[in-house]
């Protein structure tokens, strides 16, 4: 059971770290004073947003956060 406590510690330490770099990576949600006044049109990305590089790291960001959260309730279970 240790060296399966172990697999599982290294694939908690990578996405720990793959989280906090696609994290990192995203763009801000706020356009600032310049979208406000402009009036932030509906262009391509926005209507795509899904498709496009950004809402890939929005699902990635999801499947992380979740992977994150399990192998945290699993590494905090006594029966180790």
């Amino acid at each position: 059971m240790a060296a399966l406590r172990v697999i599982v510690t290294v694939i908690y330490v990578l996405v720990s770290i793959a989280l906090t770099v696609i994290v990192l990576m995203q763009e801000g949600k706020t356009e600032g004073l310049s979208g406000a006044i402009s009036g932030a049109a509906d262009t391509y990305w926005g209507k795509n947003k899904g498709r496009s590089m950004e809402g890939a790291m929005n699902r990635i960001t999801r499947y992380l956060a979740v992977a994150f959260i399990v192998l945290s309730v699993v590494l905090n279970l006594k029966w180790w």
